[in-house]
């Protein structure tokens, strides 16, 4: 129940678009080789959906996401030492905010440089090795940050996503086998129109692809901007809006460029993020000139 709740925030209209888009192509599919749409394709298709997902959200499924994203448990000592204790605080804060946070979340980490962090599957929250040189109340922050997504079901959204994409991809890339296999047919047998109707469909469901990619893509990441704010507004709550504007405004490089590639991006711009920080009382303020 929780997850639907999570689903159904006006911040996921977009992912709900891009789900429902999703069914309609399984269902599509599913219906052209059973015989025509129905009830009962649209619930075989929406079957899919649940067993998969049903995969994706197990404990199996959430290793496998943390083997994918480079997520090892933290060997070091010296490491576990200094950054445990703070995870414990910001846990216990977040889960005195909203108890729906699983009390055994656990902390990972990445071998990588950058100051960075994320959530992962339904229990997992990943730093990069370069987020222990960061000052202690940025650290605060940004795994403030993190417990918003999973108490906002956001990793949970994104395993739903990454499997609608796994199955859609496989029926298109079947779907191209079979017009690839046609085609070859009518080439070899000199059947010039069965080796057209091949090269035809193969072109077809390639533009379709495309399309569909691109398309899923801006609609998922309308979904991960809008869930970026509100998980900066739940650190906010914790306390860590200060911390966070400073983090943030210590980001460097320019932004994304033109339409298309501000609506492919799936962070907000940094500005962006520190506003809505202010606007919600944080009274983080950045020293401008020269001394």
């Amino acid at each position: 129940m929780d997850f639907i709740k999570s689903l159904i925030r006006s911040a996921n209209i977009p992912l709900c678009i891009y789900l429902v888009l999703n069914t309609f192509i399984v269902t599509f599919v599913l219906g052209s080789l059973f015989g025509g749409i129905s009830i009962s394709t649209l619930l075989l298709g929406l079957g899919t959906y649940a067993i998969s997902l049903a995969i994706a959200l197990s404990p199996f499924g959430e290793r496998v996401l943390r083997k994918q994203s480079g997520c090892t448990e933290i060997k070091r000592k010296d490491q576990l030492d200094y950054i445990e204790p703070i995870f414990k605080e910001v846990l216990e804060k977040a889960r005195n905010l909203d108890s729906s946070i699983p009390l055994d979340v656990k902390l990972y980490m990445k071998s990588s440089e950058d100051v960075n962090a994320f959530a992962t599957g339904r229990k997992t929250v990943c730093v990069t090795e370069g987020m222990l040189n960061a000052p202690k109340e940025q650290i605060k922050a940004t795994l403030a940050h993190e417990m918003g997504h999973i108490a906002h079901k956001d990793t949970d959204l994104i395993l739903l996503v990454s499997v609608g994409n796994y199955i859609v991809t496989f029926i298109f890339i079947s779907m191209r086998l079979i017009a690839r296999f046609t085609k070859f047919i009518g080439s070899f047998g000199g059947d010039k129109e069965l080796n057209l109707a091949g090269r035809a469909s193969d072109m077809v469901i390639a533009v379709f692809l495309w399309a569909w990619t691109k398309i899923g893509i801006m609609l998922v990441m309308k979904s991960s901007r809008n869930n970026e704010f509100e998980a900066d507004k739940f650190a906010f709550k914790l306390g860590y809006g200060n911390a966070l504007c400073e983090l943030l405004d210590s980001f460097t490089g320019t932004s994304t460029k033109g339409l298309f590639a501000n609506l492919m991006n799936s962070h907000p711009d940094k500005n962006d993020r520190i506003a809505a920080l202010m606007n919600l009382g944080a009274t983080y303020s950045k020293s401008y000139g020269a001394n």
